[in-house]
């Protein structure tokens, strides 16, 4: 995020979407890493965070979204960028478990060793859930598909076969640092499958992606993205388009669909709720950093984009636990 600063926003000169993409993280939820013996499946349930999966050895498939079946080889990533719910197995149509119920132990911090003992042979694997810094609203993750695969996105990536053979030493070993080891591979190699998706072209060239790429109106977009709690007035952003504010308004409205104040609702609406399920920020402190003169004003202008008031999202966030949690409350026999 920029700053606050009364200095006006300056962009470098580039690809807007490039310039939204310096911004983008993914943090690290928990993961957990998996002996499986066969035959195996994990249901993995829908989930607001992403779900990262490496298959170290062993057979591995994958149930897809979209109810596909598609065959995972040691070596392969796979992100699921939206947490849709999807099955990992040792073979089509082995009956699934949902994750929580396998046994698990804590390694430390966030990471958890699971198991599944049998006779058959083994499969490791590593999986993690991770968060984006933005949305799950953003457009940027609403048109990113149901599975991004590592092998299909990274094939121009030198670094690449480099970090998924580190990951086969480490998921294969089981030496003292190796779980977070992993982790932080986990994290650099799921960026790099984002940032080649981006690369080659998001898999559309139409509506928002064509309209962040315009280059006139693309600046503006990555803007109000890159920081959403600005002030932003109709001739602050034609200023960075370079129009008059008619000719702003009208060529922003014809690319994007959408009118600039509608625009600028929205993103910051769905900063607000971020600040809130992620980060458990007070209503209060949000309406204050969004410039509104008091928290009901806030709330109202909340409800009318997302159709929710904000203690609605405060409810769900503070009765939701994290994926650790559940396993850990899960072993010892107790809710969380």
């Amino acid at each position: 995020m920029l700053d606050h600063s009364s200095k006006p926003l300056m962009l470098e000169a580039g690809d807007p979407l490039t310039e939204m993409m310096r911004g983008l993280r993914l943090d690290g939820v928990d993961y957990g890493r998996c002996v499986m013996a066969e035959p195996w499946g994990i249901l993995f349930p829908a989930q607001s965070a992403a779900r990262f999966h490496f298959v170290g050895a062993g057979n591995c498939f994958l149930l897809t979204p979209s109810r596909e079946w598609i065959e995972l080889k040691p070596g392969d990533a796979v992100l699921v960028p939206r947490g849709a719910e999807h099955i990992l197995a040792s073979a089509p149509g082995v009956p699934a478990t949902p994750i929580e119920r396998f046994e698990v132990r804590p390694l430390c911090g966030n990471i958890f060793d699971v198991s599944c003992f049998g006779d058959g042979p083994v499969s490791l694997l590593f999986c993690g859930s991770m968060r984006f810094n933005f949305d799950n609203l953003h457009p940027l993750l609403a048109l990113m598909p149901d599975v991004m695969r590592a092998h299909d996105l990274v094939k121009n990536e030198p670094n690449v076969p480099h970090l998924l053979e580190a990951m086969v030493r480490e998921v294969a070993s089981d030496r003292v640092g190796s779980g977070g080891m992993l982790a932080r591979l986990a994290d650099v190699l799921a960026a790099t499958i984002v940032r080649a998706w981006v690369e080659n072209g998001c898999g559309d060239a139409t509506g928002w992606i064509a309209a962040v790429r315009d280059p006139q109106v693309g600046r503006v977009l990555a803007a109000i993205h890159l920081d959403p709690s600005r002030d932003w007035t109709v001739p602050a952003l034609a200023r960075i388009m370079g129009a008059s504010r008619s000719g702003f308004a009208q060529r922003f409205s014809e690319i994007v669909g959408d009118t600039p104040a509608r625009y600028v609702a929205r993103v910051r609406m769905h900063q607000a709720r971020q600040w809130l399920t992620r980060d458990g920020m007070r209503i209060a402190v949000i309406a204050r950093r969004l410039g509104y003169d008091s928290e009901a004003s806030f709330s109202r202008a909340f409800k009318r984009v997302l159709g929710h008031a904000p203690s609605h999202f405060r409810a769900r966030q503070e009765g939701e636990p994290e994926f650790g949690e559940r396993l850990l409350a899960n072993a010892v026999g107790i809710s969380p």
